[in-house]
């Protein structure tokens, strides 16, 4: 009998086993990704607090800290940098960072921003005993089509997954300051408010991008989102980590504004309203706008294309210049008096934020 109950016990203990190893075996290889991404890359993503001082009544003399808004970051070195959308930082006074499984509030300190790129980045004044930081993909290859998984706390409802796919590359999104950002990729992954400035990976749980908008009349998600591009990210951050800002390059011109285009009965092109006289367009002899004696205005060039690519806002200049250096030289082609001109310009430095 006791033989009997021996064997028994064993036959139980190896079922009990087998049943809870086969677990995982009753997930799909897509679910065992999801759950591996999710796992592998959860650490590396942070809660990001906007805190602003504020008196509460005209009385108090002593501002008081009060949360303003929050989102998502994740960790870009183990130098305790953290990387979010700078509409999440925007207005802020100080900041703090709430890792997974940590109640701890971490405070943070503005670094730099982009605010047409909509990217800031923050410094940990303390931290945790362990950073991991994220594992970095590119964008360049990224296809229509292939899975995407987005890591953010929605709602506050802290560092929830959603999976998808990238539903588009390249799109024009308007962003802060009514500026458009480019090459953003579209994807159907669930965000909703507080992913913002949150991690869009790949199958592999590499970053491919950072979730920044969405498109919905609800506020909601509407499976229409929107992620900076991570070879964006890789370009601006370290001038930001170093110097608080980045340069980028330009003509050194002031362009006349759509609603002036619209006056003047152009569509086309970039009007130049003034010209920098110590800018590259100034000195290859761009002209902007001329008053007479008689204080009658007159058009000045009208900026057709860039290296023979086509321009005809400020935004389409920001685009065509973003793989050149200061000191490149470009060719305008120009409109003036009803000819087309070509004039080349030095790439002068820029800040961006």
């Amino acid at each position: 009998m006791k033989s009997f109950k021996t064997v028994f016990f064993i036959l139980l203990l190896s079922l009990s086993n087998t049943v809870f190893s086969s677990d995982d075996k009753l997930l799909l290889e897509d679910e065992k990704n999801t759950v591996s991404v999710f796992e592998n890359t959860v650490k590396s993503v942070v809660n990001v607090t906007n805190i602003k001082k504020a008196r509460r009544s005209y009385f108090d003399y002593d501002a008081t800290d009060i949360p303003v808004g929050a989102g998502t970051g994740f960790v870009w070195d183990k130098s305790g940098h953290i990387i979010t959308n700078y509409h999440v930082i925007e207005g802020g006074d100080s900041f703090l960072i709430t890792f997974h499984g940590d109640k701890k509030q971490y405070k943070a300190k503005l670094v730099g921003k982009v605010s047409n790129k909509d990217i800031a980045v923050l410094k940990l004044i303390e931290r945790p005993k362990d950073l991991y930081p994220i594992s970095s993909g590119d964008s360049k290859g990224l296809k229509v089509g292939q899975k995407t998984m987005a890591i953010g706390n929605p709602f506050g409802l802290d560092h929830t997954i959603t999976s998808g796919i990238i539903s588009a590359l390249e799109r024009k999104i308007m962003g802060i300051g009514n500026v458009k950002i480019y090459g953003m990729i579209q994807t159907d992954a669930s965000i909703n408010p507080g992913n913002s400035g949150g991690p869009l990976l790949n199958s592999r749980g590499q970053l491919i991008g950072m979730n920044t908008v969405i498109y919905s009349k609800s506020g909601s998600s509407a499976g229409i989102g929107f992620a900076v591009p991570v070879d964006i990210i890789k370009r601006v951050v370290p001038d930001l980590i170093k110097n608080g800002k980045v340069t980028r390059p330009g003509i050194g011109i002031g362009p006349a504004s759509e609603y002036q285009k619209a006056r003047l009965g152009i569509s086309k092109g970039i009007v130049v309203l003034y010209v920098d006289p110590e800018g590259g367009a100034g000195k290859a002899g761009v002209q902007g706008f001329t008053r007479d004696q008689y204080g009658r205005h007159y058009s000045g060039d009208i900026i057709l294309a860039i290296d023979k690519k086509k321009v005809d806002t400020i935004d389409d200049i920001y685009h065509v210049l973003e793989n050149y250096k200061v000191g490149d030289i470009v060719k305008a082609d120009i409109l003036r008096d009803g000819k087309i001109i070509t004039k080349e310009i030095k790439l002068i430095p820029i800040n961006d934020n």
